[in-house]
């Protein structure tokens, strides 16, 4: 389920009644369908009544009950809300507090009084990469469904399944797969054609050549059973079109959640600059580093 696409619907979750007031009168002048909570335990009751989801959540951080960074952590460790974006508002302004909501991994840290232009850059801004996301999962699943492939990927009792695949482009074949590890799964789809559809989806979007500097994306993929986290990036290479050459590393699992995906994806800047530098790595190493993310139930 998903929000209004023409009148973006935004949950704000404060305990103040004139901050909220005041933040619900600048985002329904800028047409947006607004809901108001008083703190995070009302906020989830709140969403697991909605008949129509948030397209983005803001929340501040001192409240009574449930306080921000717990709700953001129920909503980061939900499957259902992980992918919403989440904007922190606060009036803790010290460099330390801002530190900390962004190393949560939080969409925006905005302080208390709100700077309505900073307000509204950020809200659209995120609203545009979120809408982004979501027609590439609807294309992946447009170029599964037309190759009339089975659904449900994830085969059952492969639960715990995880695989890191590594792609380059190739002027003349087009996206190719490398290396991918485990070696040994066994799927209802090859990981070569896993593999060039998460590319040709995200290049159909972007378009090719225009990835030249690195860019993550947490991908759920509708109508299978698994999310992906797919990372681009370049170097310079004459011998390429345009210059670049361009490639890309993705983790395969049934489920990654939002803190998961900051994690891995520092990770791979770690091993995209291997890459760039051309530089031998070992799949196994950062696939049992990427697992361990997976398995791990730590907030941060």
């Amino acid at each position: 389920m998903e929000g209004n696409t023409l009148r973006p619907l935004i949950l704000i979750v404060e305990p103040d009644p004139n901050i909220t007031k005041e933040i619900k009168r600048i985002l329904e002048f800028n047409e947006s369908e607004v809901i108001t909570a008083k703190n995070g335990k009302e906020a989830l009751k709140i969403l697991s009544e909605l008949k129509k989801y948030p397209n983005l959540i803001i929340s501040d951080i001192m409240m009574p009950e449930m306080d921000g960074y717990n709700f953001f952590n129920a909503i980061s460790n939900s499957p259902t809300f992980s992918h919403i974006p989440f904007i922190f508002i606060s009036t803790l302004d010290s460099p330390e507090d801002i530190r900390l909501g962004k190393m949560l991994g939080v969409d925006d840290y905005l302080t208390i009084p709100i700077n309505e232009e900073d307000l509204v850059a950020s809200i659209f801004g995120k609203l545009k990469r979120s809408k982004t996301i979501n027609i590439i999962d609807d294309k992946i699943s447009e170029i599964y469904l037309s190759n009339e492939i089975e659904t449900g990927l994830i085969p059952e009792g492969f639960e715990d399944l995880m695989v890191l695949i590594e792609v380059n482009w190739d002027d003349v074949v087009g996206p190719k797969l490398v290396e991918y590890f485990p070696k040994d799964i066994k799927l209802n789809i090859s990981i070569e054609k896993i593999s060039d559809q998460l590319y040709d989806a995200i290049t159909s979007i972007y378009g090719q050549g225009y990835i030249t500097q690195a860019e993550g994306l947490l991908i759920s993929v509708k109508n299978f059973n698994f999310m992906a986290y797919v990372f681009f990036d370049s170097y310079p290479d004459k011998t390429y079109r345009g210059g670049f050459k361009d490639f890309m590393i993705a983790f395969i699992a049934p489920k990654i959640t939002y803190f998961q995906s900051l994690r891995i994806k520092k990770i791979f800047i770690e091993l995209s600059t291997l890459y760039k530098k051309k530089k031998k790595w070992d799949k196994e190493e950062f696939w049992n580093k990427l697992a361990s993310i997976i398995t791990s139930s730590s907030f941060i």
